[in-house]
C-alpha cells in the first residue's frame, strides 16, 4: 500500500544513488548481501535490547536493499539471479527482526511467532501468484520494474519497514504492534487469493506425458 508512494518520493533519489555507485567496484549482488549482513547486525543489537542502534542498522539495511536494483539498472546488469538473491535477502531480514525481539524478551515470543506465521501467508500468496502469473503470461509494472509479477496488497515491503521501525522505537509495545501487523498480513493473504481467482480461474490443459504420447503414436501407426 505504501510502496507506490515511497517509490514516488524516493525512486528518483535511489536511481541517482545507483548511478553514483556504478562507478565503484561493487556489484548489485554484493549490495544485496551487504543489506542482509546489516540486517544481521540490526538483529544482534535488538536481541541485546539496544533498540536505537538496531534501528540504525535496519535503516542502513533497507538503504542497501533499495540501491541494488538501481545499481543493476545503471550498469545494465539486471538478471534473474539478482532478483532472486534480492528476494532471499529480503526474507532473511523479514524473519530475523521478529526473531530478535523474541530473543530480547521472552514475553515477545508468542506475538513474534504469530507474526512469523502470518508472513508464511503473505509469502505464499505472493510467490504463488507470481509463479502462476509467469505461466499465464500476466505482467504488471504497477509496483515498479520487478523481476517477477509483484502482487500488491494491504501489507507490502513499505508497511513492513514502518512496523519494524515502530518496533524499535516502542519496544514495550512490541506484542500489540506485532499482533496488529499479523492481522493485516492475514487480511493481505486472503485479499490476494480473492483477487487472483478471476485472473486464474480457468482450466489448465495438462501436458501429455511421454508415455501417453508414445502410446498415441503407436496406435495411429497400427491403424
Amino acid at each position: 500500500m505504501f510502496d507506490a508512494r515511497f517509490r514516488k518520493i524516493f525512486g528518483s533519489r535511489l536511481e541517482a544513488g545507483g548511478q553514483a555507485l556504478s562507478h565503484l567496484p561493487i556489484t548489485p549482488n554484493q549490495l544485496s548481501l551487504a543489506g542482509l549482513a546489516l540486517a544481521g547486525v540490526a538483529c544482534l543489537f535488538i536481541a541485546l535490547e539496544a533498540y536505537l542502534m538496531g534501528l540504525g542498522f535496519v535503516v542502513l539495511s533497507r538503504l542497501a536493499d533499495g540501491l541494488d536494483g538501481p545499481l543493476a539498472r545503471a550498469r545494465e546488469a539486471k538478471n534473474a539471479f539478482g532478483g532472486y538473491l534480492d528476494t532471499v535477502c529480503d526474507y532473511g531480514f523479514y524473519g530475523g527482526i521478529p526473531l530478535a525481539f523474541a530473543v530480547a524478551r521472552p514475553e515477545n515470543a508468542l506475538p513474534a511467532a504469530l507474526l512469523l506465521a502470518s508472513f508464511m501467508g503473505t509469502a505464499s500468496s505472493f510467490f504463488g501468484f507470481a509463479l502462476l502469473a509467469q505461466e499465464l503470461g500476466l505482467k504488471t509494472e504497477a509496483q515498479g520494474k520487478k523481476s517477477f509479477y509483484y502482487a500488491a496488497g494491504l501489507v507490502e515491503g513499505g508497511e513492513t519497514i514502518v512496523f519494524f521501525v515502530l518496533f524499535c522505537l516502542f519496544p514495550d509495545y512490541f506484542a500489540l504492534l506485532a499482533t496488529a501487523f499479523a492481522v493485516l498480513c492475514v487480511i493481505t493473504a486472503v485479499g490476494r487469493v480473492v483477487s487472483a481467482r478471476p485472473l486464474m480461474d480457468e482450466p489448465v490443459n495438462e501436458p501429455v506425458n511421454e508415455t501417453e504420447s508414445e502410446r498415441e503414436s503407436e496406435s495411429e501407426s497400427d491403424s
